[in-house]
């Protein structure tokens, strides 16, 4: 058994590590070669995750490097108005801050143009991953989506995870894999003995297991060393944990605006639930309340419910799970 961790009662329950970036957007779904006006936010999947976790009512943290430029300290306002602490963030003076560009297409489809290569957060290495273990989270997350910023940034990523697997600190990972980056899968499935919470999407799982059956996924993923599984499967809804194998929990989304972010919403929600001794339906519950949100406005994160409006549903997560 690892050493138990001297806490401060201060100390973050969460601290995820990755890249937020600033979304320019057209408005009224014009496209970005003819657009006359355009609407600024900030994003990033593990600053949504934070986000969601911090209305869900844990203490979040974000880890990263932003530029010394304007977009970095956009990130920081943003951040800090989500209720997500940026004390672990660090300013490079020799590197911007990402920004990404998404725009609406006729058919409906997204269609994303980044351009992070050369980022202050693709700057990342172990030094990042010591400076948020020694905030002493309970909770780490990470997700592949960082891992395959670059070589410094996946060494953060798995330096964040063993080092926190082994002092007690839960490792909760989002595959979160990016076609477009770096091939990250091997590092992934070899981080999964060192995760108690693998969150992935169900169009993720054949990269990881050759499977997107939730019953052969869950299986698997246990026998690799993983301590709790949810599939999330877009319109579908998710797939959660029980002792007797996966349940399939409907969508509680009614409108789709923009299904950016949901997933990190859903992931940032259970995992405060978790951390709270919310059961894994409730969990799950409150996820897909916090996602559905989400998909019905445009932007990553707009669609969180508001402060009041979320602890009634963690009240109602809660109080579910104690019924049973």
């Amino acid at each position: 058994m690892p050493p138990p961790v001297n806490r401060s009662p201060a100390a973050p329950d969460i601290v995820g590590l990755g890249e937020a970036m600033v979304l320019v957007q057209p408005v009224g779904g014009a496209p970005l070669d003819a657009c006359a006006m355009a609407s600024v936010h900030v994003a990033g999947a593990e600053l949504n995750l934070l986000a969601a976790a911090a209305r869900a009512g844990a203490r979040a943290a974000f880890c990263s490097r932003v530029g010394a430029d304007p977009f970095g300290r956009r990130v920081l306002a943003a951040a800090t108005a989500l209720d997500v602490d940026t004390d672990l963030v660090a300013t490079a003076d020799d590197f911007p801050t990402g920004v990404f560009f998404k725009e609406v297409r006729p058919d409906g489809a997204r269609r994303v143009h980044y351009y992070r290569a050369g980022s202050a957060a693709s700057t990342m290495d172990e030094g990042d991953a010591d400076r948020a273990l020694a905030a002493t989270p309970r909770l780490v997350a990470v997700s592949g989506l960082t891992a395959a910023l670059g070589e410094g940034p996946e060494r953060a990523v798995v330096r964040l995870a063993r080092q926190a697997h082994a002092r007690g600190v839960a490792v909760a990972l989002d595959p979160n894999l990016r076609p477009g980056l770096r091939p990250v899968g091997e590092t992934l499935v070899g981080l999964l003995p060192y995760t108690a919470y693998l969150v992935l999407g169900r169009d993720e799982a054949p990269a990881l297991f050759g499977t997107d059956d939730p019953a052969e996924v869950f299986a698997l993923a246990r026998a690799a060393g993983v301590g709790e599984v949810v599939l999330k499967a877009g319109a579908d809804g998710c797939f959660y944990a029980t002792d007797d194998g996966p349940v399939h929990l409907p969508t509680a989304a009614v409108r789709v605006v923009d299904p950016v972010g949901a997933g990190d919403a859903f992931a940032g929600a259970y995992l405060a639930a978790r951390l709270a001794g919310i059961d894994t339906r409730g969990a799950a519950w409150l996820g897909s309340q916090f996602a559905a949100g989400v998909v019905a406005t445009p932007g990553d994160n707009e669609g969180l419910p508001d402060a009041a409006r979320a602890r009634a549903l963690v009240s109602s997560a809660g109080s579910a799970a104690s019924r049973r």
